[in-house]
């Protein structure tokens, strides 16, 4: 707001400077006369408008992006045009008032000296503009840089988990292809159907809790097939809680570390509980498996909980941590989300 209100400040006093010594060495020629007065005030009038429509135009353009002899002589260009049109308009203007009489038709050459004059003002307002705002454009910049990075960063660990996770299914398969060929068969369809998602996901970095819970419901069933009774699985999903948005991935790699590492190596299986519940303006996210931790965690799990957590911390800061608990026969994973990014 403070910005807005130093731009039009500036622009009334910068071309009401301009129009008051017009007008003054106008009526050293003419005298004071209306026609000359009014018309020097619609032509501060129409260049504060015109020069603030070059400057949306410069922007949205992206003109000042880079510093170049093209973007200078595209600027000088822009002042002539613009000079030729405020040239134009003061013409027009007096033969409205003075259809007769007019000082300013009476020398050809005094046109011609108004387009050098009024181009000259629009070339020292670009430099103005270009000088004034340098800082902001170079703020811009850093930003756009930092999302840029935040979006390599992103990108760089989906991909770490993208593998992990589709071998494991992989495997799965191919351990049933020989021993029971329809529910393999089954199993890829489950599998294209958490490919697709995959897919489709990384055109965002978060997705409803709910669709999340969808695609980890098609991987337990895989799991559930090759564990079979050894793998007991229940939800205790909020409705509400499913429409709030997290990173893609996120519960299915807790899920398949509580799977891989706490339920499968065990004799007799064990219980995985999914639990998702808002929590004042955060979603508390609980997935807990039979299991314990040792000190010597597999590397795979290590990796999987890093990423995640590099995940949060991209995405949103110091508001979302994921902590992991570990007694009683029983390991949880409990993620805190903000609602709103």
């Amino acid at each position: 707001m403070k910005t807005r209100i130093a731009y039009w400040t500036c622009q009334a006093a910068g071309w009401g400077c301009y129009t008051a010594m017009g007008i003054s060495m106008a009526s050293q020629q003419v005298g004071w006369q209306f026609s000359m007065i009014a018309g020097y005030i619609l032509f501060c009038l129409y260049s504060i408008a015109l020069t603030d429509l070059l400057r949306r135009e410069i922007r949205r353009r992206q003109w000042l992006n880079t510093a170049t002899f093209f973007t200078f002589a595209r600027l000088f260009g822009a002042a002539l045009v613009l000079g030729a049109i405020q040239t134009f308009l003061v013409s027009a203007i007096e033969l409205a008032f003075n259809q007769r009489h007019s000082y300013f038709f009476s020398n050809p050459s005094y046109i011609l000296r108004t387009w050098i004059s009024v181009s000259g003002a629009n070339s020292i307002w670009l430099l103005f503009y270009v000088a004034l705002t340098a800082g902001r454009r170079y703020r811009e910049k850093e930003v756009r840089l930092q999302l840029a990075l935040r979006e390599a960063e992103l990108r760089a660990l989906e991909a770490q988990i993208n593998p992990h996770f589709l071998f494991n299914c992989l495997n799965s398969i191919r351990a049933l292809v020989v021993e029971n060929p329809p529910l393999a068969q089954d199993m890829l369809t489950r599998f294209a159907t958490i490919l697709r998602y995959n897919l489709h996901r990384n055109l965002n970095h978060t997705v409803p809790l709910e669709a999340e819970v969808e695609v980890v419901s098609d991987y337990l069933a895989l799991e559930a097939i090759r564990l079979e009774d050894r793998l007991r699985v229940s939800f205790a999903v909020d409705p509400e809680a499913g429409k709030i948005l997290i990173p893609p991935m996120l519960l299915q790699t807790l899920v398949e570390n509580a799977v891989k590492h706490g339920i499968a190596p065990l004799p007799n299986g064990g219980e995985l509980v999914i639990r998702a519940a808002i929590d004042g303006d955060s979603l508390r996210l609980d997935v807990e498996n039979t299991g314990s931790i040792s000190e010597a965690k597999p590397a795979s799990t290590r990796v999987g909980l890093s990423n995640t957590r590099e995940r949060l911390r991209i995405l949103y800061g110091d508001r979302a941590h994921l902590d992991l608990r570990n007694g009683d026969g029983r390991v949880t994973a409990t993620v805190i989300i903000p609602r709103a990014l």
